[in-house]
């Protein structure tokens, strides 16, 4: 069922409820999550981190890394999660905040298989938010902040033209073998031939441990190769190298 966000509406949602045991099954098919700053440390520790740019709007984002087959997400196994971070992305879900009007607003998506009869309900009797909505809330500003400083890291980050195209050259246990392209990541060298104004100026905006949790995520394709091995498509190994002809052509942000 496709999801369709709506504003959250304490008159019209009064009596909805959301499941108290999450479960992740409706990322089953997600590749990729959205990833902010707030999160990379944790996130590096658990599954790859990249940029990729938007072709249509050329901005570049950053996702985390949930498998290489498009449609596929290795980090779920019966609905749960499989890792010990989930990116903030997929926890926010079945909320958003997206633009309502002149300001920022809560969203649901009401057709999803989290909200419930048997749940726990998002508004009180009075028409006011339980603790339950109260918490997502919370999280919601966290994530939103957060996305906010993750953009001002972004522009930095173009800026200071520390990315490289890269290539992941997946073999796979059944001999077949594909390059999944479309992704870049910090450059080193570049990273350490910049002028010392400038490492002091993303250092004082605590940008250099983010940029070192992005270069380190790289390690966790193991831990993809780990988990595809209790699918029909077990990866034998993995190799990241730089992509020279993405580098001389127009980024195309596909696998």
């Amino acid at each position: 069922m496709a999801a369709n966000y709506i504003p959250l509406d304490k008159d019209k949602h009064k009596n909805i409820k959301i499941a108290s045991k999450h479960s992740f099954e409706f990322a089953q098919n997600t590749h990729l999550a959205a990833a902010t700053i707030k999160e990379f440390a944790r996130l590096a520790s658990a599954m790859p981190i990249v940029f990729i740019k938007d072709p249509s709007t050329n901005r570049h984002h950053i996702v985390a890394m949930l498998g290489v087959e498009q449609g596929q997400n290795l980090f779920i196994k019966d609905g749960q999660w499989q890792a010990s971070h989930v990116p903030m992305n997929i926890v926010r879900y079945p909320f958003d905040v997206r633009p309502d009007g002149d300001k920022l607003g809560i969203f649901i998506d009401e057709n999803s298989p989290l909200f419930t009869e048997d749940g726990l309900p998002l508004f009180t009797e009075n028409g006011e938010a339980t603790d339950v909505l109260k918490d997502r809330q919370q999280f919601l500003a966290d994530l939103a902040n957060s996305e906010l400083t993750t953009q001002r890291f972004v522009t930095q980050v173009v800026e200071a033209d520390l990315l490289e195209p890269i290539r992941i050259h997946v073999a796979y246990d059944d001999g077949s073998k594909r390059n999944v392209t479309g992704m870049m990541n910090i450059n080193e060298k570049k990273l350490l031939e910049l002028d010392d104004a400038k490492v002091l100026e993303l250092h004082k905006a605590g940008f250099m441990g983010a940029i070192y949790a992005l270069m380190m995520s790289m390690g966790q394709l193991n831990r993809l190769i780990e988990l595809s091995k209790n699918t029909d498509k077990a990866i034998a190994n993995m190799q990241v190298g730089a992509d020279t002809e993405q580098s001389k052509a127009p980024e195309k942000a596909s696998q």
